[in-house]
């Protein structure tokens, strides 16, 4: 599943290749995961996109007639800036052919994402978008805030970071590297961590996203094409059971529950006593 560092790669590029180029050719190839009428996409064709944000787990298109293309690639949505004769993924549901021959392609192999076509200032419409926490890296979420925040939860605190209400952008990956930074237990229950480890949490979550992004941009850009596959060989813990900790050697636990695996290091993430 993207997490912020994907999608910040991906915003990234797309504003730099991506941004003033106008829309040749719009296709819609699999209606399922539009969540706009498909015709309102086809009509896409003479519009000219804008700088690309990102809130939360979406990407954000703005465009010149003052709409947003908002795309929520759930687990399975990849994104791809090729050349239009480039041979189509299998599961390939929007092709954006803009003018300067670049093809923007997005594609889900289990159909999950979620496509919206919106007015500027309409984001609110999206179902669910008003009910969650703050983007993890929005300005406003000082570690102050972080700590008010996370105060009003209970559980485990890995359950605590994924969960969208409590703060947005961080996944299954990322809060195993999270925590593994804060050297936190992720099945700790969030009213055991100490205020020194709740701000640990919060600085871990701000250094694993800088260092993370520009190792997945350069993973999956090339020679100014960007074709998104799942890449993360460069993380410390995570999906790395039984291999060493890069910090004190100890081998890598790795416990699946739920569909969600869970890696961390019982050396440096001790559990605290009861």
């Amino acid at each position: 599943m993207p997490e912020i560092p994907e999608l910040e790669a991906i915003r990234g590029f797309f504003t730099e290749h991506a941004a003033g180029h106008r829309i040749a050719a719009a296709a819609v190839r699999i209606p399922h995961v539009f969540r706009t009428p498909a015709q309102e996409f086809r009509e896409l064709t003479g519009d000219a996109l804008g700088p690309v944000r990102r809130h939360g787990k979406f990407l954000l298109f703005s465009l010149e007639s003052g709409r947003v293309l908002a795309i929520n690639p759930m687990l399975t949505g990849r994104f791809q800036f090729v050349a239009p004769q480039t041979k189509l993924r299998a599961k390939t549901c929007l092709v954006l052919e803009l003018e300067g021959g670049h093809s923007l392609r997005y594609s889900d192999e289990r159909l999950m994402g979620k496509l919206y076509l919106v007015p500027a200032d309409g984001l609110a419409n999206i179902p669910g978008w008003e009910d969650n926490g703050p983007d993890l890296l929005d300005p406003a979420l000082t570690e102050d805030e972080w700590v008010a925040r996370l105060k009003k939860y209970r559980g485990q605190v890995k359950k605590v970071l994924t969960n969208a209400e409590f703060v947005q952008g961080i996944g299954n990956a990322y809060s195993d590297e999270i925590l593994w930074e804060a050297r936190i237990n992720p099945y700790t229950p969030r009213t055991q961590l100490s205020e020194d480890g709740l701000r640990r949490l919060y600085r871990a979550a701000r250094a694993v996203m800088e260092w993370a992004t520009p190792l997945v941009r350069d993973a999956m850009v090339k020679d100014g094409v960007l074709d998104y596959e799942e890449r993360r060989d460069f993380m410390r813990v995570h999906r790395l059971g039984g291999q060493p900790c890069p910090r004190c050697g100890s081998a890598i636990s790795e416990i699946s529950a739920n569909q969600r695996i869970t890696s961390f290091c019982r050396t440096c993430q001790p559990e605290l006593p009861a």
